[in-house]
């Protein structure tokens, strides 16, 4: 809990703070929320099916667009018009962009890359196979550098 003085802040003006104090100002009822810009229906819905249209990753209105949509819906959603409509379109964007994602990461695998771009990707996105990609690479690593000739005989060390 936030203990402290704020503002001063002018009674029906907007202005802006970090998320963190409006959803505390918020719980407390001492504030309104105003979704950003791009929490909107038709601007989710064009972002959705671009997403879905391209091959590779499109931007996304804001690097944390996941962890914000979260945030807001479940502690201001009453501000937030169409609710229940932006949370399932980000769910879509988000299911659409990791489908893509594991996709590329199989391909990766796969193909025995050493490298990838991933352009357009959030870190939460990232974190979401940074792990399986991880451990991927390590099995590649150990892979051919025991079917590599050399000095002796290498353990098969997995």
């Amino acid at each position: 809990l936030f203990q402290g003085d704020l503002g001063p802040f002018n009674p029906g003006l907007p202005v802006e703070v970090p998320v963190w104090l409006a959803i505390n100002l918020k719980q407390r009822q001492k504030c309104r929320l105003i979704p950003p810009e791009w929490m909107d229906v038709e601007k989710l819905e064009e972002i959705r099916d671009q997403e879905r249209k391209e091959d590779t990753f499109t931007p996304m209105p804001s690097p944390y667009y996941m962890e914000l949509t979260k945030l807001l819906l479940n502690y201001a959603s009453d501000n937030i018009p169409k609710a229940d409509e932006i949370r399932t379109l980000v769910k879509d964007t988000w299911d659409t962009r990791i489908a893509k994602l594991r996709l590329s990461a199989d391909s990766f695998v796969r193909q025995q890359e050493a490298h990838a771009k991933l352009d357009n990707l959030t870190l939460m996105e990232i974190n979401t196979t940074g792990t399986f990609l991880t451990q991927a690479l390590d099995h590649m690593y150990k892979l051919r550098t025991n079917l590599q000739p050399g000095e002796g005989a290498r353990s098969q060390d997995f």
